[in-house]
């Protein structure tokens, strides 16, 4: 896959956060952008001089109307989608036990259901023209479950899943998908997007409580810087061959490989059984 000279980035969740910095580099790239945020008036100062190229719209992942909307006004003013980035999505913390139902559910709604269907109105724009990069937010505990987070994980390893269906789907239409899986980074989502359940069973006090409370205390302190982030994201796209994984920062770094490394290890320690499995041949 080959970026577009001039392209044009698709992005959600721009109000705030890695989508806010990311549209602004793409801006300063002279590039094309449709910035999104559930109330355009949060991204209109992205927008503000720099209208031929910019495009503020109103979309709420979780509404299909306004989804298939916000696709077609973007076609409309620009006649292409190039590159598609996935960022709205919020994270919910508690204990496995204690979280609840309807927390869950709308978490999922957003993180995982409103990504596939925007996804889904995007995908026929990039398929025509055989060309397109669907970039995936979902987290190192998309690869990486950490107490507390149980129910976050879930979200963002059904979409590293989903992710793998979709690139085996899509890549040999001239179709890239990469999925970007940060660390603790220097946004507001620890401050502003994070919604928790107490733990109130004293046996999780120790693993889903603490980091919960580390969480909370940590924001404006993580080592990650959304606009170096967001400089990898944009040479990412700018490959030949887009990675299927962009892990960013060193603690997801170190993380990610560390966890790879012992599931694979674990998984061959148990060759014998694995292949046994099988009928005789």
């Amino acid at each position: 896959m080959t970026l577009a000279s001039d392209p044009v980035w698709f992005i959600t969740g721009c109000s705030t956060g890695f989508g806010r910095d990311l549209a602004r580099l793409v801006l300063d790239r002279g590039w094309r952008v449709v910035a999104t945020a559930r109330d355009a008036a949060r991204v209109a100062d992205l927008v503000a001089g720099h209208e031929d190229r910019a495009l503020a719209l109103s979309l709420d992942v979780t509404d299909a109307p306004g989804i298939v909307q916000a696709v077609a006004a973007a076609e409309d003013r620009f006649g292409r989608i190039d590159v598609l980035v996935n960022n709205a999505g919020y994270g919910y913390q508690a204990s496995v036990e204690e979280g609840q139902d309807d927390a869950i559910r709308a978490q999922f709604d957003t993180n995982v259901f409103g990504l596939f269907a925007l996804t889904r109105a995007v995908l026929p724009v990039m398929r025509t023209r055989r060309q397109g990069h669907i970039v995936n937010f979902t987290s190192v505990a998309g690869l990486v479950g950490f107490p507390g987070s149980g129910y976050y994980a879930a979200s963002k390893h059904a979409v590293e899943g989903w992710s793998d269906s979709l690139a085996a789907e899509v890549g040999p239409l001239g179709v890239a998908v990469t999925c970007v899986e940060p660390g603790p980074f220097r946004t507001d989502w620890a401050g502003r997007s994070l919604q928790q359940t107490p733990v109130t069973i004293v046996d999780y006090a120790d693993t889903a409580g603490a980091r919960m409370d580390s969480t909370k205390g940590y924001s404006g302190e993580q080592p990650g810087d959304p606009v170096r982030a967001g400089e990898a994201i944009i040479a990412a796209a700018e490959m030949t061959d887009p990675p299927r994984h962009l892990v960013l920062g060193k603690f997801g770094y170190d993380a990610v490989t560390a966890r790879l490394k012992e599931r694979l290890s674990s998984i061959e320690s148990l060759r014998d059984q694995a292949i046994g499995a099988d009928f005789p041949a």
